[in-house]
């Protein structure tokens, strides 16, 4: 991509997968993330096949002051680095922290992808209830085309997920 304006591109978002699952309901989000994370995996494999984005959004674990290194090597040090591996970021990976649900809100991430040509979206990872859907919906505002693969995407509630998935349809 050349960085120019034109919105023609697609990119890959990967949402908070670099995840230490040490947090709140990370009891019901794991067994989700294992059904998903080969899936991701190979959609990341396309993408970089294919010379698209691939980004990277992820939280920080509430360390203001560490970058995506720092964040995945903490991410593989723990019991559910088998989560992580296969997705890790590499070298021409992008990569943005997010503070909130939104890959969008408080990040660079819209003037990126204007700057990268990108019109096209997919976003995967987790959790599909929450960051995933607050970011389809901020993307969509932003008149971004968005695909949310179902099999993409981990919930920690089904129910929820499921209702996100649908309601992103509309």
């Amino acid at each position: 991509m050349d960085g120019s304006p034109a919105a023609e591109g697609t990119a890959l978002v990967v949402i908070d997968m670099i995840n230490t699952y040490d947090h709140e309901d990370a009891e019901l989000l794991v067994p989700a993330a294992g059904r998903i994370v080969q899936v991701v995996a190979d959609l990341i494999g396309r993408a970089r096949k294919a010379d698209a984005a691939v980004v990277y959004a992820n939280d920080n674990f509430g360390l203001w002051r560490s970058h995506h290194g720092e964040l995945l090597d903490r991410a593989l040090a723990t019991p559910h680095a088998a989560l992580v591996e296969p997705v890790r970021s590499d070298e021409g990976s992008l990569f943005v922290v997010k503070a909130r649900h939104s890959v969008f809100y408080e990040t660079p991430m819209a003037y990126l992808l204007w700057r990268l040509g990108v019109g096209r979206l997919v976003l995967c990872g987790q959790v599909t209830e929450q960051c995933v859907l607050y970011s389809a919906l901020d993307a969509h505002i932003r008149h971004l085309d968005v695909t949310v693969p179902s099999d993409a995407v981990a919930s920690i509630h089904p129910r929820l997920g499921a209702a996100a998935l649908e309601w992103n349809a509309c």
